[in-house]
């Protein structure tokens, strides 16, 4: 079949105005949103998955498997974080697939910080120990964002306000301490609810001596909503 030249330079402009349209589109068009429905009331968060993106597929595949159906906010901490995803009403800890790789440096540089309103991964003392446990910031963590050395050997950088002059890149460049969490996402809407979440009373429940809401807060569903 022959195509005339009439028809490829409609074809070209076309694919200019196409091509133009989707640069003027913003950033967060694509990004994928997931409303929690929790006993305190409902709220939606939106997630980068071109600044975490292993972290948004291993959240979003929670979702998907209806993971947190069913979990609590287990630990809060009013000013602080709240955290949820791993344990049923009894604070049993749901089964999980394998943790994942720590991107935390890699969405800091793309302009994720641990600031109110922020979904981060929770972990363990192991830096690429996240599974399927979440935290949202009530306050400014930033302490808690990861450490971007700088080029050189030895390495000068502040780490949570205070400076650390002159230090072997060796003795740092891998240290735990310095990989902080990482952000994927933040709270769109119903951040008000995430306030509720944040003042309710808290103290032992279950195996956890503190921060444990009296009154539990179930998620009663995750679902993606874009």
């Amino acid at each position: 079949m022959t195509v005339s030249r009439r028809t490829l330079a409609r074809l070209a402009t076309t694919l200019a105005a196409t091509a133009a349209l989707g640069t003027a589109l913003p950033a967060f068009a694509a990004d994928p949103r997931v409303k929690f429905v929790t006993s305190e009331g409902d709220f939606v968060v939106e997630l980068y998955p071109d600044k975490a993106p292993k972290t948004v597929e291993n959240f979003l595949q929670y979702v998907k498997d209806k993971h947190y159906d069913g979990l609590i906010f287990h630990r809060v901490i009013k000013n602080f974080m709240v955290q949820g995803g791993g344990y049923d009403k009894d604070y049993k800890q749901r089964p999980t697939r394998p943790t994942i790789k720590h991107e935390g440096r890699e969405a800091l540089a793309k302009g994720l910080k641990n600031l109110p309103g922020t979904i981060a991964m929770a972990r363990t003392n192991d830096p690429h120990s996240a599974s399927s446990q979440f935290f949202i910031n009530v306050v400014d963590n930033t302490r808690l964002d990861p450490v971007i050395l700088p080029p050189g050997d030895p390495v000068t950088f502040e780490f949570q306000g205070q400076v650390q002059k002159d230090i072997p890149r060796k003795n740092v460049e891998n240290h735990p301490a310095l990989f902080g969490y990482t952000v994927f996402g933040k709270v769109v809407s119903g951040m008000d609810t995430v306030e509720k979440i944040r003042n309710t009373p808290t103290g032992p429940g279950g195996h956890f001596p503190t921060d444990a809401p009296q009154k539990q807060v179930v998620i009663q569903s995750a679902t993606l909503v874009k």
